[in-house]
Parts: structure tokens; sequence; C-alpha cells
């Protein structure tokens, strides 16, 4: 790792040389290797899974939400909106499997029904149903996904019409009732109710509706009055009065796509005045998140502790692989300085999470991991079920930075899903990543993020480039388009000046 961190750093320095911070984050490096037959070669490798895992939803549970392999058949894993389905449709799009894309579409416009007495997660179906439509309208131009995007949010509108605007979780989408649910003790959890302003903003930015917009921004003007020094929240929230509830802060479940959103959005306006706030908070919980920085013996892999309280915890989720690509999302907004070291902090996190990979026998990783002196990393739960936060990061990393590394490393790991997963029926995870003991589930986010971030990290730098488009928590892309609404913000003092001195938690413990 270590011997080619100087080298990455350098042509960091580089692209930021005399541009500020608006700079484009395409990487030159990256861009002089598209015609390379080594990536072409496994892109279509890629392609030909996302086919194979594609064709069998289809053959076994078609319209459903997931596909369950081994007993060949569909589960309505939330409510029957067809997860899958619509979770797939910018991939089959992008890889150009454009006949898969228009069935899929036909089945949309035919057989999609939204009002179904379902209590639905509001996170979830935002993330995947409301971002999945919106980034296939995005990408096709078809305005059957933005009609179907407009009327599921709608029915998950009403979770937002708390006291404090802090939304509720749960909601049935035929007859409203938002509410939380009851293992949260009341409570509203972070990361659900801090991850659907990309997607509620864009699709008020193609409706030319603001109310969607004003319902999710809300939420962060809430939540800004009361910010932490440190920028940590934790993962429980009072949707009555918009304070945080003592519990764990997370970069991992529960805590995570909240802090990717504050980054995303603030790219998703042009970084211009109406979402600098966005920013400014995401910078604070950078800083914050130093201080979760530890270091294992003897390997000195890198990783991010949990908190609750004063007490840190040395345990990482799978989930938290996500932050590295963020960093280095971000690490393009500051001075040349203050950039190289969020991206060397990103490339030693990516390390680790490459790790959690390549430390078992199966070299898939775990749900999460432990750190105990002297032994570097230990599987903590140990199944894995797809998941694509460790090549999600590796694919912002190489498009980034140009680092073939980074492509190599995905390709080890694709290599690993296709030797432990791939069964004749679809693709299903691990009950336990020592033995190889498989489970019955192909997780819809395998086809919209795992296998999506795979392929572009083996295409070209100008599919789906990081300068027209971002990316929702799903994986979803969403053309960035010119914003122009001012937001008023309190700018009397300087967001770091206003928290100093605020104890660090409001009860404080992803």
């Amino acid at each position: 790792m270590r011997n080619w961190s100087s080298y990455m750093l350098e042509d960091l320095k580089h692209e930021l040389k005399g541009s500020g911070i608006d700079i484009s984050i395409k990487s030159k490096k990256a861009k002089a290797d598209e015609n390379d037959s080594i990536s072409d070669e496994r892109r279509e490798k890629v392609k030909e899974a996302m086919l194979h895992a594609w064709t069998c939803y289809e053959k076994y549970a078609w319209g459903h939400d997931e596909l369950q392999p081994q007993t060949r058949n569909g589960i309505d894993s939330f409510g029957g909106l067809g997860a899958t389905l619509i979770d797939s449709l910018d991939t089959l799009f992008i890889m150009g499997l454009h006949e898969q894309f228009q069935k899929a579409r036909e089945w949309i416009a035919n057989s999609l029904d939204f009002n179904k007495n379902y209590e639905a997660s509001v996170f979830e179906t935002t993330i995947r149903v409301v971002g999945g439509l919106l980034s296939a309208y995005d990408l096709s131009g078809d305005k059957i996904f933005l009609e179907k995007a407009r009327d599921i949010a709608d029915r998950l509108l009403p979770a937002w019409n708390t006291p404090s605007g802090i939304p509720y979780n749960i909601i049935n989408l035929a007859h409203g009732n938002p509410h939380n649910p009851r293992w949260t003790g009341g409570s509203s959890i972070l990361a659900d109710s801090g991850t659907e302003q990309l997607e509620f903003i864009a699709l008020s930015q193609r409706t030319n509706d603001p109310k969607y917009q004003q319902k999710v921004e809300n939420v962060i003007k809430e939540l800004r009055k009361t910010f932490p020094a440190d920028g940590l929240l934790p993962i429980y929230i009072n949707p009555h009065t918009g304070t945080s509830s003592y519990s764990v802060i997370t970069f991992g479940a529960m805590g995570d796509s909240f802090y990717e959103y504050l980054l995303k959005v603030w790219i998703q306006g042009n970084k211009t005045e109406a979402v600098k706030h966005y920013r400014e908070m995401w910078e604070i919980s950078m800083k914050g998140m130093q201080s979760l920085v530890r270091r294992t013996t003897p390997s000195n892999y890198t990783y991010l502790c949990e908190k609750n309280g004063d007490r840190l915890s040395d345990k990482m989720d799978e989930l938290a692989c996500f932050a590295p690509g963020m960093l280095a999302l971000g690490s393009f907004g500051y001075e040349t300085g203050e950039a190289q070291k969020l991206l060397s902090l990103a490339e030693e996190l990516a390390w680790t999470c490459y790790n959690f990979y390549q430390s078992t026998p199966t070299k898939l990783a775990g749900e999460n991991y432990f750190f105990h002196p002297g032994q570097d990393m230990n599987v903590g739960t140990s199944w894995n079920i797809l998941r694509p936060e460790t090549v999600e990061s590796l694919f912002y990393l190489w498009r980034l930075t140009g680092n073939k590394t980074y492509q190599e490393w995905g390709w080890n790991i694709f290599q690993a899903f296709e030797r432990n997963s791939r069964v004749e029926t679809g693709y299903v995870g691990l009950k336990d990543v020592h033995t190889g003991v498989k489970d019955n589930m192909m997780q819809s986010f395998f086809l919209a993020e795992t296998l999506k971030y795979l392929y572009l990290l083996f295409s070209p730098p100008s599919v789906i480039s990081l300068d027209e488009w971002v990316f929702n928590t799903e994986a979803h892309p969403l053309r960035i388009v010119p914003r122009t609404d001012v937001i008023q913000v309190d700018r009397q003092h300087d967001l770091a000046n206003r928290f100093r001195g605020r104890k660090e938690g409001r009860k404080t413990s992803d």
C-alpha cells in the first residue's frame, strides 16, 4: 500500500495545482487508459454475470422483489414493488442490455402498482424505487419512469409530517399512517431520515414541484440547529424534538449514508451557495471521523471505530467500506494539503476493506470485523450477502487516481463472487465466509450496486462521468442539473465558530 501512496498523492497535487476547489474530478490517468483490452475483457465478464443474474430473476421471480435461487422462487421482501426489477433498470441500460431493459419497462408501465397495504421502509423505498426510477428516467428520457417515481414519492411524503420535520421511517403505501419501528423505542434512525435528499431534490427538479425538496431539506436544517462540534450524530433522533437520543455513533449500519448524502447533495447542487451548508456540515463530520480512526497491530490496518458515549468499540461494519470512496470524492473540495490527507486516509481504509475479503478462506468479506491487539482483524458476523461497499470505494479510487491496483482488487473480489456465490439459478450469499455454506437470497443490490460498480470499474471514465452524474446510495446515477434556488441559512457566524464550546453530545454516544 505504502509504496504507491506517494505516487497517487503526487498525481493529486498535479490535478489540484492552480485550480481551486471546483476542479474537474475526472482523472487524467484513468482517461488515458480508455482502450484497455484487459479491462474490456473483464467488463464483458461482469456483463455476463449481470445477464446470468437477470435471466434467472426473469425466469424464477419475475415481478417479485427478490429471487431465492436455491428454491427457484420469488419473495416480496419490499411489499411486491418489483425491487430487483427497478433496482436493475439503470444497470441494464448502462450495460447496453436494451432488450431486457425494454421488457422491464413494459412491466413497470402495465403491472407496477404502488397501492399496497404494506408497511414500507421510507428509506429503502426511496433509495431503491424512487432512485431506480429517476435514474432510468435520466438515462432513457422515458416519462413513465418519472410518473411512477412521483406516484411512490407522494405515498411516502406524509412520513415527514412530524413536529420537527424529521420523518417517521415506516409508512403504509395504501393508507399512510406513518410511524417508527417498535425496536427503536419511537426514535427515527439517522441514515433512514437523512438519506432521501438526492432523490427528492432530483424529483422536484424534474417535476418543477418544490414540495419534495422542501420536505427533505428541512431535515438538514433541523439537524443543523443542534449539529455537534465533531459533526458525529448518534443513530437515533427524536422525530418530535429533532434532537438526538443517546445511542451509537457509527459509519456503519444506521449511520453511514447520512454522511454520504451531505457530500453528494453538495455535488448534485453544483457546489453552489444554495448547498454550501451541506459541504460545511460534511467537513465538520470528517474532522470528527478522525477521532474514530485507529490502526491494528501488527499489520497497521486503518479502521473506523464505533462510539457509544465516551467509549470506543473496535468494530467496523463492511457497510462502512463506502467511506474510502466518499473521502476520495470529497477530497477534491479541499486545498491541496488537506486533500492529500483525506485521500491518504481513503487509501488506507480501502486497503483494510480489501483485506476484509482477503483474510477469509472464501476471499469474501464478513458482515463486520473486530480488531484485537496483535490479531489485526477477526470476522464478527460471518455471513456475506453480496454487499457492494468495498467495490464502490474501489470504483471511486480508480476513477479519481487512475491507479490500476484498484481494478486488480476489484477483479479479485469479482472472481471470489463467481467461485462462491454463482449457482445455476442466480447468485447467493454465504451463511459463513469461512465454510462457504450458501444462503438462498439474491439481494436486489447485487444487481443495482455490486455488479454495476464492478462494470464501471472496468469501463472508460466517460461512462457515467463523475462530472455529470452523482450516485445515490443504491448506486443509481442521477444527472447533475443546474440549481439556482437560494436556501436561507444562518451566515452570521462560521459553522465552526457557532459550534465551538457546544458539549459533545446532547446525550451523544451509524
